[in-house]
């Protein structure tokens, strides 16, 4: 009698081996969308309610609504562009954005469970370093943005001064240098809203329409 003839098996699994490995190789080589535009929306509506705030332009008494934009949309939503933009190997705005990110949860934390363990007459102290430590980093991103675009260098630049004004207010507790700075704030703001607009327009549209004027490299 004829022996059955069995179709060899092939050594790694066949056609179901060979759609993992190729799935494997499509997730290595998958690149994210430009979190850029994530980041600078999350920051400058953060930026832009506190600085209202500070500018006096609305009352104090409506601050506390800061804290949950701070831990959502500035902290959270900010740290994971920072996280995606580790991915794209962006080496700028993986540092600026996680910093921003930890910046605003900071801030929420601080506010809603450490503010309350400094004694008042040291609080503007403490406020005043903190703020002014951000200026120094701020600072030194500034002129890594440099090589980035002009809009993004603004919005550094912006920042700086802004970091510097309320730190330096509060630590004096000059109620006019914080209103000053909170104005610089809506400034930064803005600069930030125009550079996360232009990014996620020009993506969409496949072209410039709205210009960020690249610096030289």
């Amino acid at each position: 009698m004829e022996s059955a003839s069995v179709p060899a098996k092939e050594p790694l699994g066949g056609e179901a081996a060979r759609q993992r490995v190729g799935a494997a190789q499509v997730r290595e080589s998958w690149t994210p969308a430009d979190p850029g535009p994530l980041g600078l929306a999350g920051f400058a509506l953060t930026t832009f309610v506190l600085s209202m705030f500070n500018a006096g332009l609305v009352s104090h008494a409506g601050e506390p609504v800061v804290l949950g934009l701070a831990l959502g949309y500035g902290g959270l939503a900010q740290l994971l562009a920072g996280m995606w933009e580790f991915r794209t190997g962006n080496t700028f705005g993986a540092v600026a954005f996680t910093s921003y990110g930890a910046f605003w949860l900071s801030f929420w934390a601080f506010v809603a469970f450490y503010a309350g363990d400094v004694p008042a007459g040291n609080l503007g102290d403490a406020v005043g370093l903190y703020l002014i430590a951000w200026g120094i980093f701020t600072t030194y991103m500034f002129v890594a943005s440099l090589r980035t675009t002009a809009a993004v260098a603004l919005v550094f630049v912006l920042l700086a001064a802004t970091f510097f004004l309320l730190g330096i207010g509060n630590a004096g507790e000059n109620e006019g240098l914080v209103e000053v700075g909170g104005w610089f704030g809506l400034a930064t703001a803005a600069a930030a809203w125009y550079a996360s607009f232009a990014a996620v327009t020009n993506s969409t549209f496949g072209r410039t329409v709205l210009p960020v004027h690249p610096l030289g490299r």
